[in-house]
């Protein structure tokens, strides 16, 4: 089958008499690929996380024919670690030695508020992404959102994937060339003394259970590659976190409530079994610390009058965790896996969280389930969609 021709390399090619580097043109006619640069969007509802590849193996006639604005965006991409005020790049996560659509190289991870679309479509035009663009894969439901807008502000069509097909697929691919750096869990959740990270060998992870954690949540039960349903879900997520932190304290960032959350004792705020049993109700055997209410000594004005904002955002934090790991054990329950994955981006800088749900999967199933976690979090969408745009195009 004949290339199909870029309507973007046609410009370029009448302006300055060359093809871009990874133009189907440029390479075997045997092969259709997208122009370059790659990007893959996941469009959340808080967080907007962007994947970009840059290949390596560029061949020394390859970059004497790349256009100035192609190794203008590769080099701002690749030798910053923050786009203006809200814009980063996750430095640690990045990936080496990757291939796709038959190119090797670098995967790029990074993420920016949502609410800084508008920003982030401005600085895109400063850098000429839109004059050799035509088409960025995207997911997520900010994929739908803002599609008027890429087109109207920048002249971007986006190919749209489903972001639940997106995550599986980015995920899968992430653990299999990561494998087993990504996973891990933490070993002797129940003991905060000798409670470690480790890692673990999901070389054959079918079934597990997945939790996204992000805008809300979604858990899925995983039975294969391409085998998977909804099983439940919940809208108190990362989303709920940072919104209630806002209000309660006045922070501006998740880094920030986070920050909050690390300093504070949510056993201010929250009611627990000992405050109302004097100690535990072993009939049933919940400890006196376990929390019984959240935020249930907020009742009291005096209690009020004590809190400060740390304890505040630490209770902030716990309830909504608590919520999550009670839903996603009752999932596993019902579908009989007792592998657990936790994804997403509410657990970035967020150790807290992610102790308190391996100690829930550990302590209430008696050591038969397993809390896993990855190490990219909340990137996978965007990664899926990647692969897939270059798998379709």
């Amino acid at each position: 089958m004949a290339p199909r021709s870029c309507k973007v390399c046609d410009r370029l090619r009448m302006a300055s008499g060359s093809i871009p580097n990874g133009c189907s043109e440029a390479m075997s006619d045997s092969i259709d690929y997208p122009c370059m640069p790659w990007f893959g969007m996941d469009i959340g509802g808080t967080l907007t996380k962007l994947v970009y590849f840059e290949p390596k193996d560029i061949t020394p006639d390859e970059e004497n024919q790349e256009v100035e604005v192609l190794k203008n965006i590769r080099k701002y991409l690749t030798k910053n670690s923050a786009y203006g005020k809200t814009g980063h790049r996750d430095i640690h996560l990045q990936m080496d030695d990757v291939s796709i659509g038959g190119r090797t190289g670098s995967v790029h991870f990074i993420r920016f508020p949502t609410s800084e679309m508008g920003g982030f479509l401005a600085l895109a035009k400063k850098q000429g992404m839109a004059t050799l663009i035509t088409t960025v894969c995207a997911t997520g439901g900010g994929a739908f959102k803002f599609e008027p807008t890429f087109a109207t502000e920048v002249n971007m069509k986006l190919a749209k994937f489903d972001e639940l097909d997106s995550l599986l697929k980015g995920m899968k691919q992430i653990v299999q060339l990561n494998n087993p750096g990504e996973v891990y869990y933490w070993a002797n959740p129940t003991q905060p003394e000798a409670c470690t990270k480790e890692l673990y060998d999901f070389s054959d992870p079918y079934p597990f259970i997945i939790v996204n954690i992000g805008s809300g949540v979604s858990v899925l039960a995983v039975y294969g590659p391409s085998n998977y349903k909804r099983i439940s879900g919940t809208s108190l997520g990362g989303g709920t976190f940072l919104g209630l932190c806002s209000l309660l304290t006045g922070c501006s960032s998740f880094e920030e409530a986070i920050e909050l959350a690390a300093q504070g004792d949510n056993t201010k705020v929250d009611k627990l079994v000992r405050d109302i049993y004097g100690g535990d109700y072993q009939r049933f055997g919940l400890p006196g610390d376990l929390v019984a209410s959240s935020f249930g000594n907020m009742c009291s004005r005096e209690r009020r009058q004590s809190v400060t904002k740390p304890d505040l955002a630490r209770a902030t934090l716990v309830t909504i965790t608590n919520n999550i790991g009670s839903i996603a054990r009752m999932c596993a329950v019902n579908e009989k896996i007792n592998r657990v994955v936790f994804v997403g981006n509410f657990l970035r800088v967020n150790q807290i969280s992610a102790k308190l749900l391996a100690f829930a999967m550990d302590y209430w199933s008696k050591g038969t389930l397993k809390a896993l976690f990855l190490e990219h979090e909340g990137y996978f969408g965007a990664v899926g969609c990647l692969l897939a745009f270059n798998e379709y195009s």
